[in-house]
């Protein structure tokens, strides 16, 4: 379950990053490689990372040891 948790969290960023290039530059870098937002494949990855964050919701509450 680890594996899927650092996954999870891989495409989290990814996101991220392709939210900071809209705001910064009007540039959705995921719909460009797919063909447009409205594209199945777009929407599959949006979905994925929708997902993947509601995956790592508990990360929020864990305990580090300091």
């Amino acid at each position: 379950m680890e594996i899927v948790k650092k996954i999870a969290l891989t495409l989290i960023i990814i996101g991220a990053i392709n939210w900071a290039l809209v705001g910064l530059f009007e540039l959705d870098l995921v719909a460009t490689i797919f063909g447009g937002v409205d594209n199945i494949i777009a929407k599959i990855i949006y979905a994925i990372i929708g997902l993947c964050g509601l995956l790592c919701i508990p990360i929020l509450f864990h305990h580090f040891d300091d």
